[in-house]
């Protein structure tokens, strides 16, 4: 069984978020899904729209994520990649190179993000009153 794993906030849930998980999930068997907790996203700097709770229980439920673990500091990957006999770590190509330092321990691949949309961008078109997000 091939393991992969990705790590995200996954804020205002978007159809980028959802094809990154279809996209990671299709490199394997079976896909943990680290959703990052308020307290490491305030060390980010990140504030979300949605607490911890309410965003894991949404990535529970999309059909391709399979375990979501809780995310907390930026060396969890490293322990997370032996404890969950990780074959593949799956991160955004805004990512590129960031972690290299696990090819060590498993596959490293960075994939594209989905044109026009991403959390921040919605969030700017929210506070923007601009209504018809949808393109």
């Amino acid at each position: 069984m091939k393991k992969i794993i990705t790590y995200g906030t996954f804020d205002l849930f978007h159809l980028g978020h959802l094809r990154i998980l279809e996209r990671a999930k299709n490199l394997g068997d079976y896909l943990v899904v680290a959703v990052s907790s308020d307290e490491f996203n305030a060390i980010k700097g990140k504030k979300c729209v949605y607490p911890f709770e309410h965003r894991k229980q949404i990535v529970e439920a999309i059909k391709y994520v399979d375990e979501v673990i809780r995310e907390d500091a930026w060396e969890q990957k490293k322990k997370d990649v032996k404890k969950y006999n990780i074959d593949i770590l799956v991160m955004g190509a805004d990512w590129q190179g960031k972690f290299d330092e696990l090819i060590e321990l498993c596959e490293v691949v960075y994939l594209d993000r989905t044109d026009g949309i991403s959390t921040t961008q919605i969030k700017h078109e929210i506070k923007n009153k601009k209504t018809n997000m949808a393109k």
